[in-house]
């Protein structure tokens, strides 16, 4: 308990760095635009720039009916989300083709716009990249991320494999304004992109799951977060309800729980304001309709930095049931 509380205060002078920078450094200035109000900002790490703390995400723009995800973007706007989530893999592009329909064509001003590869190799990353362009209507992205590494070895390999190198010339041609990287299975693959990127330094941002199980189970946070600040760079948190494990049934993922996070251990209040009270600079969130989207915007705006204290209770209470890795299904062991 004691190295827990250690660590989770070293992690709450970055949170208030984070908070504090988004006032001092005058985003204040950008709570309203020609939409309305838009929520609270914060640091992207060393880019400069400040995007609001909850994000849209873009894998249930694509898997769910067309209008729902009009809805979604519209509601997302609406709430002030000025931050958008896809990747090319996502319902094989039909996400973006969602974004370059319904989302670019009016906002493209207003909003931080970042899409991912799965590509492992330079080959497929500059068709990844040229495909989301042209179905996003975009001629730059704002970030551009290696997607879903699985394994150091993963790593080793679309680095030998010229996959930095197209990033590098994407940014120097002017289509990308920052880089990351992005996996959920293994928190080493992300400490091994670190190390093997050390000299060059070419990451801006880091995706990763964050929420109040994997403080416990093969932990992004504890291993992650920690080097990730040391460089500055932007944290973006995925996977805060465990991609719906923390409810007794998902039928998507034909997934049934008698013994559900939510609501039997906490709610989803404490499970996003847990997050939030981490140094994330935005939370991503997927929602397959307006009234979920909205639900989230509305939890956004209740924020209140959650305590150490309350953050440790939280932890604990969740402890015995994130060992068993049932819940973050998503995480892998092979180191």
């Amino acid at each position: 308990m004691a190295d827990r509380r250690t660590f989770l205060k070293s992690l709450a002078g970055a949170t208030a760095g984070i908070s504090l920078a988004t006032t001092s450094m005058g985003a204040e200035n950008d709570a309203h635009d020609r939409l309305g109000e838009v929520l609270p900002k914060r640091k992207l790490g060393r880019t400069g720039e400040y995007v609001t703390m909850l994000g849209t995400g873009g894998f249930h723009v694509g898997w769910t009916t067309e209008h729902d995800a009009q809805e979604v973007i519209e509601a997302s706007l609406e709430g002030g989300v000025r931050f958008f989530d896809t990747a090319e893999s996502y319902s094989k592009g039909v996400s973006e083709e969602r974004y370059g329909k319904f989302l670019t064509p009016k906002y493209r001003d207003l909003i931080f716009l970042m899409t991912k590869s799965t590509g492992k190799d330079a080959k497929t990353v500059q068709e990844h990249l040229e495909g989301s362009l042209r179905r996003l209507k975009v001629d730059q992205l704002d970030l551009f991320q290696v997607h879903s590494i699985r394994t150091p070895q993963d790593v080793d390999s679309r680095i030998s494999e010229g996959v930095l190198e197209v990033l590098l010339k994407a940014k120097q041609q002017g289509k990308v304004k920052y880089l990351g990287f992005t996996g959920h299975q293994n928190p080493y693959a992300h400490t091994r992109m670190l190390e093997r990127t050390k000299e060059s330094n070419i990451f801006d941002t880091v995706l990763m799951p964050v929420n109040v199980l994997d403080q416990t189970y093969f932990s992004f946070t504890k291993n992650v977060i920690p080097p990730a600040l040391h460089r500055n760079m932007g944290i973006l948190a995925i996977k805060s309800l465990a991609d719906g494990r923390f409810f007794a049934k998902k039928e998507k993922a034909n997934w049934t729980s008698d013994d559900p996070l939510i609501p039997n251990y906490l709610s989803i209040k404490e499970a996003m304001h847990f997050v939030w009270s981490l140094p994330v600079s935005v939370l991503i969130s997927g929602n397959e309709n307006a009234t979920y989207m909205r639900e989230k915007v509305a939890l956004a705006r209740s924020f209140a930095k959650l305590s150490e204290e309350q953050k440790m209770a939280l932890i604990d209470k969740v402890r015995d049931i994130a060992l068993t890795g049932k819940l973050e299904y998503f995480k892998k062991k092979e180191v």
